[in-house]
Formats: structure tokens, sequence, C-alpha cells
């Protein structure tokens, strides 16, 4: 036997081995994925009777409607023509859903992974008119972290939900896979005019809604632009039923608000406001950055002046709760920082001419005289306690607000004795 040959059946017996080896079946007890087929999330639009608040997300506004955001589920549809009386009309089921815009009587909304078009120019038939499939990245929900991740499979259609029980896989010797994890939640962060004849519903009505400043989906001419975690998606709208995918342009890590105003885009970040150009439409431009130390937030604009509110916690940092008020030249080049203020935990906010309001999370609505940027602080003028805050719109002296309580709606015409007027409380069943 000569030692070649000896040779060669050793190594066929380490590969046999090595190939037994090489493929190992492991059990454990971890998240197992719930699946939604692509077909179930491509038929799954439609209008639904009202039904109860549980996890509201974000608020829009058009025309004499509200809509909030019932996080990952779909729409609520508010009846806001008499704001002493909200009538709940119907929910419009959008898997997926935590975004919104709407022009004319197309409202624009994330499903997952896809955009949709949404006639409700007639609030008893709506239906979707288009769908921009597969453009927003593929994420993972929330999940229990004391237990592992099971094996994901993109193939069998969108992840919704994650069921606790024991998971086998076979898997190659020193093999641990590393999923893209983002939670929906993080998703989460114009014109018209109020008492107006409905366009939603029925009428010609406004143009476009207003959205809060945890907005990621924003309207300008006959364009769309949302934002997801590091991507500005483009599309055109000039048809709106079939909106036009322009591309996509990588604007930097972390963004989580999108604001539009005068031509040009802010995005807050946990690192700072960027600005961008709205000159060429398709392809906005970067014009300048306001940085800060990490956290979250977001920003609205009026005139020269930039309203951002930072606040910690997770994955906004731990070590600053302010609002900062920043001077901007003409064409927004340069950036100043003239004043801040310290806050308890603020999130969104809205400006209306001298009014600012700031939702200071479990502190409250806070309501402050703005009309001297340098003496915020010292000009309180309301002060509303015992609710946890979200985001607000405050439109023609009516305040629309959204927090971990439900939908409030305040009267503001007389600054002195702000009201509320109504509100719509989450089910108790949603907690």
């Amino acid at each position: 036997m000569n030692a070649k040959w000896i040779y060669s059946c050793l190594l066929f017996v380490a590969v046999v081995f090595a190939g037994c080896e090489d493929k190992i079946v492991e059990t454990y007890l971890g998240n197992s994925p719930v699946y939604m087929s692509y077909a179930d999330l491509r038929n799954a639009v439609k209008m639904e009777s009202a039904r109860d608040i549980e996890n509201p997300g974000k608020i829009y506004f058009k025309d004499n409607y509200i809509f909030i955001n019932e996080v990952m589920k779909g729409v609520h549809v508010v009846d806001v023509s008499d704001p002493a009386s909200p009538n709940s009309v119907g929910f419009i089921a959008i898997p997926g859903n935590v975004d919104i815009a709407i022009k004319e009587n197309v409202l624009y909304a994330d499903s997952y992974i896809d955009l949709v078009a949404v006639d409700v120019s007639d609030l008893a038939s709506v239906k979707e008119v288009g769908r921009v499939e597969d453009i927003f990245p593929y994420m993972l929900p929330e999940y229990d972290s004391e237990y592992r991740l099971g094996e994901v499979d993109d193939e069998l259609g969108v992840v919704v939900d994650w069921e606790i029980k024991k998971v086998k896989r076979e898997i190659e010797r020193n093999y641990y896979p590393i999923y893209y994890y983002d939670s929906f939640s993080d998703r989460l962060e114009t014109g018209g005019s109020f008492l107006t004849n409905s366009g939603v519903g029925g009428g010609s009505g406004t143009t476009f809604g207003v959205g809060g400043s945890m907005a990621r989906f924003g309207l300008y001419k006959d364009f769309l632009y949302t934002v997801d975690n590091s991507t500005l998606y483009t599309f055109r709208i000039t048809d709106l039923e079939n909106p036009q995918e322009l591309g996509s342009n990588n604007i930097g890590w972390n963004i989580e608000t999108m604001f539009i105003y005068n031509d040009h885009l802010f995005f807050g970040t946990t690192t700072g406001m960027l600005i961008y150009s709205l000159e060429i439409e398709q392809s906005p431009k970067y014009i300048s950055r306001y940085q800060h130390i990490t956290s979250c937030d977001p920003v609205v604009v009026q005139d020269d002046l930039a309203y951002v509110t930072l606040h910690d916690g997770g994955a906004c940092g731990r070590s600053v709760n302010r609002l900062d008020v920043i001077e901007m030249n003409d064409d927004y080049s340069q950036l100043t920082p003239i004043a801040s203020y310290s806050m308890t935990n603020p999130h969104g906010l809205g400006i209306d001419d001298d009014v600012l309001f700031i939702c200071d999370g479990d502190a409250g609505l806070k309501v402050f005289d703005a009309s001297d940027p340098l003496q915020i602080g010292s000009h309180l003028l309301a002060e509303f306690e015992d609710i946890n805050t979200y985001d607000v719109i405050p439109l023609n002296d009516y305040l629309f607000m959204v927090g971990d309580g439900g939908f409030y709606l305040y009267d503001y015409s007389d600054l002195q004795n702000i009201t509320l007027l109504s509100s719509i409380p989450i089910s108790m069943a949603g907690n």
C-alpha cells in the first residue's frame, strides 16, 4: 500500500467527516416571524367602519378632516367640521402604514415596502388607484429581545409579527446570522385651510393637506418627497394616481423628520438639522447644516427662524432636552443659533405667527409667545400638564394634537383662554 494511496484515503475520510460536521441542526426558543404575503399586502387597502384609537402615531389635516395614523394598521378619518364634536367616519386599512400626505383627493401612504396612492374623494368607497412596489427597505418589526431571532425569508412576504416558539434550522458551523433591524415606530416623525368646502370626501377643496412636525412625507408642487433613516425618495405626481419614482439619494444617517418651507427641505436628524434646496424639484441640493449633540430633533420653520426641539431617550442619547432657535440668512447658507431653552422631553412642535406650541412629553402641552425669540422661555402663555403629548398642527386658531391619551382639539383664538373643545381618547384595550 503506497503512501500516496493512504494519503488519498485519509483525505477522503477527512472530507466526509468535515461534510458531516459542516451542517448542524439547531433548536432553540426564539422569535419566529409571522408573515403577510405580498399578494395579501397588495389587496388590503380598504375603507372600514370607524374603530377605536389604540396606538396613535402621526396626524395630518386636509380640509375638514383629521387623519390619525394607527401605527402599522392604517388611518382613522375624523370629520372636524364641527370642532366641538368630531365625528369618526371610518378607518382606512393600510397594513404597515406610518406616514401619509394628501394632494387634492389622493392620499399617499407607506405600506411596508410599498408606496400606495388611495382615492379618498368618496369616503364611502375609498379605493387604491396606484402603487409603487418594493421602493422602501425591508425592515423587521420590534421583537422580544429576550429571545433570539428566527430566520427571515423575505420571499414569503413582510414580517408583521413574531411568535415565541421552538425554532429549528440547519446552519453552517460557526455561522451566526445578522439581520437588519429597524423599529417601524422609528418611522414615527404643506398648505391648506380649516373649515372650507371639503376636497376629501367631495368638492374641490384645497391642494395640499398639512402634516405635523414628526412627518417623513411632504408635498411640493408636483412632487412627493419621503425620507427614511438615511434615504430621500422623490416621486413625480403630475398624474396623481400614478406616482413615478425618480430616484433616491443617501442624505446622511439617523434622519427622523422632514419639514417643507419656502422651497426648501428641512430634515431633523439625531445630530443636527439639514437643509436642501428644491430649486430643481427632482434633484434636491444640499445647502447647509446645523449640528448639535446626539438627540432627536423635529424642526419647524417660519420666516428666517428654525425652531428645533431636542430630546433624549433610547437611540436619541441621554444628554439634552431643550428648544433651540436658529437664525438663517436669505438663502439658508448661514445658520446661527441665537437661543436655547430647557425643556422636559420635547417632541413635536408647531408655530403660528408668534405662537409656538411644544409637545413636552410627560410635561404636557406648552404654549409660548415667540414674538421675541430671545425671550421665549419667560413668555409661557399656557400649560396643560395632565397629558403626554407627541405632535401638533396649529391652524387658523385651532390646534390639533395627538399623544398617548388620544386626539385633542383646542381653540386658541383667545390666547388668554386656550380651550379644549373636544377629544377622542384611546381605547383602554389598546393599552
